[in-house]
């Protein structure tokens, strides 16, 4: 009982300790859409965003990213503060969740890769789920060379996919366990497979699929990033500010020095081209741990970034690293659960 006594005064005593420490919590969104399949699950709806900016609102003080760099070199940080960012900079930061950041006054940062904005493209795991995951038939089988290796698969049954099958899969994302079709199992090898690799043999690998899915149609207009003029719209608003994310959403550390250096450079060349100013913020692609090394953040330094942000949850305390700070990812979640899940973040508990 004695025991047990002790243990309830320290966890009351951690919760009143976490309640009055300084921390930030940044909030990691991709888009605000509803699309009818979202297998990455990359999307927040327009309603469930206002819900969570509302309840952002109403508790805690919204920062931009470079408020809280610079506080954080200063050595300080405001009690229980809350960052925005979004990643990869699709179309729909501009046109569904800018209007609800306006209605709300809340800052953001947008980390845009811009060798997709030329022609507002799709990325490549939109072109694999275009591909892959749509109503249609395929052919059998499929090969490609990855690599220097030789991959088959066969699509059997599932070669033909229809509007039923799609309506009945279309929920399916890749926290899934199972995999309903042959499809779905396809299209998450190849999106193992076609992670890692560098630019040039990634737009071979999907030159390729395409050619063998019969499919060289532009993509999907409500799954492209951002053009040219929508990035100007999105940074002229005074709420955003436009990040780096590299120049193709690449896994840096799965490439040479040089090319890291290309990517993390010219990235920031093209970005502060189009919008005539300095670009000084960055976004690693993907982000976890493996996905950049120490010689990835002293290119950032040595490029003239002053941080970066990585995918890995934490939250933001005096003295955090400013070129490897961490973020909560946020998920389509309403209000309700939004509210719980924040209050989890600011316990340091990922959710």
């Amino acid at each position: 009982m004695r025991l047990r006594g002790i243990g309830r005064i320290q966890h009351c005593l951690k919760r009143v300790t976490a309640f009055f420490r300084s921390d930030v919590v940044i909030l990691l969104y991709h888009r605000v859409a509803e699309p009818s399949s979202d297998p990455r699950l990359l999307c927040v709806s327009p309603r469930h965003f206002a819900q969570h900016l509302e309840y952002l609102g109403q508790r805690y003080p919204i920062l931009s990213l470079q408020t809280l760099v610079s506080k954080l070199k200063g050595g300080e940080l405001p009690k229980r503060g809350v960052v925005l960012t979004f990643d990869d900079g699709y179309a729909d930061n501009l046109w569904n969740a800018k209007p609800l950041m306006a209605r709300y006054d809340f800052p953001a940062t947008v980390f845009v890769t811009p060798g997709f904005i030329k022609a507002g493209r799709e990325f490549w795991w939109d072109q694999l789920e275009r591909l892959l995951l749509q109503p249609g038939t395929l052919p059998e089988p499929l090969v490609l060379e990855i690599n220097g290796r030789t991959h088959e698969w066969e699509l059997a049954e599932a070669a033909s996919y229809t509007q039923d099958d799609y309506a009945k899969n279309c929920g399916w994302n890749v926290l899934n366990k199972e995999d309903p079709t042959a499809r779905h199992r396809l299209y998450r090898a190849l999106c193992k497979l076609v992670r890692p690799l560098r630019p040039s043999h990634r737009e071979n690998v999907l030159e390729q699929l395409a050619a063998w899915a019969g499919n060289d149609t532009p993509g999907s207009l409500e799954n492209r990033s951002l053009n040219l003029d929508e990035l100007r719209e999105l940074a002229a608003s005074g709420l955003v500010e436009v990040g780096a994310h590299s120049m193709s959403h690449s896994v840096l550390s799965c490439l040479p020095e040089a090319e890291q250096r290309s990517e993390i450079a010219e990235g920031k060349l093209k970005l502060e081209e189009a919008l005539g100013k300095r670009v000084t913020s960055f976004s690693y692609p993907f982000g976890g741990h493996a996905d950049y090394t120490a010689d990835t953040v002293r290119l950032l330094k040595e490029t003239g970034y002053h941080c970066a942000c990585s995918n890995f949850p934490g939250l933001v305390f005096r003295g955090c690293d400013t070129y490897q700070i961490p973020r909560f990812l946020a998920r389509n979640w309403d209000g309700e659960e939004f509210a719980k899940r924040v209050r989890r973040f600011f316990r340091g508990y990922d959710a």
